[in-house]
């Protein structure tokens, strides 16, 4: 099993990333502020205005060590990566599998099992620890509604089908969710889940969270050979990734939406740190993006049973995990796609 690398987020602009022997070394007007051993980060993201020096670029590239540069808002801008790892068999594999849709329409149903699972159990939570706080009829109206869903997949094989479940669960799922925000009801309301740009707090919190699950998602399935741009699920579209857009789809409430919700819940983060543009395009500030990226790194040290492999492992190693099982499936390993059901 691939031990737990951590991420390292640099946000500070004018930050400079450089190489002194093993290290990575950050500056910060000159001084260096850190130093951490190549060797304990699985990778390097980068937001707005910071550098890297040739010779860490090089290196980093070599110890499999991916950097990848983000706006100062979050939006990807491209990544920095050595060989691809991983065995050409598997990819070609993976080719042929996603030109066939009946192979396609059951990986996209396993995939959306998770989610929509994954959907459910956030509510339910919910009504189990804050029925006193929410609109327990409605938040309990559409958990039903999300198990109907969860029925009708089993016996449909069509992916166009499949895709419009999806879309319906989702207007389901996010119809509701203004009601477990609990606090900040004034700064944080939710009306509808709005992208490129965000146009309200809540969902520029949630889309820069889910820029964060992406950029894990992807990076394991490079890790264990996979092509993430080529998807079940989300078919091939130039510049999208598709495969890592199937799989995130499990981690989306289980991981993100919840820790927008606690972030929000908990006061952790503030309406004053977000700005509206002329466009009317809503913008984090830097402090709220850091409590963000902290919350985000911190949740991923959390354990929690596996329900496939049957054993503890940490949040971070589940994009792995679920990268491992997908690898295994395509190789004819396994019956079926075991998707990630939270419990």
């Amino acid at each position: 099993m691939k031990k737990l690398l951590n991420t390292l987020f640099v946000t500070t602009q004018g930050t400079y990333l450089s190489k002194e022997g093993e290290t990575v070394v950050v500056k910060i007007d000159g001084e260096a502020s850190l130093r951490l051993p190549v060797h304990t980060l699985g990778g390097i993201v980068c937001f707005g205005q910071v550098s890297c020096s040739p010779f860490l670029i090089g290196f980093c590239a070599e110890s499999g060590v991916s950097i990848s540069f983000m706006t100062e808002n979050g939006d990807f801008l491209a990544k920095v990566q050595g060989p691809v790892s991983g065995n050409v068999l598997l990819r070609r594999e993976q080719y042929r599998q996603a030109d066939d849709l009946k192979t396609s329409g059951s990986i996209a149903k396993a995939v959306l099992t998770g989610k929509i699972a994954n959907c459910r159990t956030v509510l339910q939570r919910a009504l189990r620890d804050h029925s006193e706080k929410i609109h327990s009829e409605a938040v309990m109206r559409a958990s039903q509604t999300l198990s109907n869903y969860l029925r009708r997949l089993e016996i449909e094989p069509n992916l166009d089908v499949l895709r419009g479940i999806e879309g319906e669960s989702a207007y389901t799922y996010f119809n509701v969710i203004d009601h477990l925000i609990t606090s900040q009801k004034d700064d944080f309301k939710f009306h509808e889940r709005n992208r490129r740009p965000p146009l309200d707090n809540v969902n520029c919190l949630l889309s820069f969270l889910y820029t964060l699950v992406m950029h894990d998602v992807r990076s394991s399935l490079e890790t264990v050979g996979l092509d993430p741009a080529v998807g079940f699920l989300h078919r091939d579209r130039p510049g999208r990734y598709g495969l890592a857009l199937d799989m995130m789809e499990e981690f989306r409430p289980f991981l993100a939406d919840r820790l927008a919700f606690s972030l929000i819940n908990l006061c952790q983060v503030q309406g004053k740190g977000f700005q509206k543009k002329e466009s009317g395009a809503v913008w984090m500030d830097d402090d709220p993006r850091k409590t963000v990226l902290v919350a985000y790194q911190k949740r991923k040290q959390e354990e929690i049973m596996h329900p496939f492999l049957k054993e503890k492992v940490t949040i971070g190693l589940l994009f792995h995990t679920q990268a491992l099982l997908m690898a295994r499936y395509l190789r004819g390993d396994l019956d079926s796609y075991p998707p990630f059901i939270w419990k």
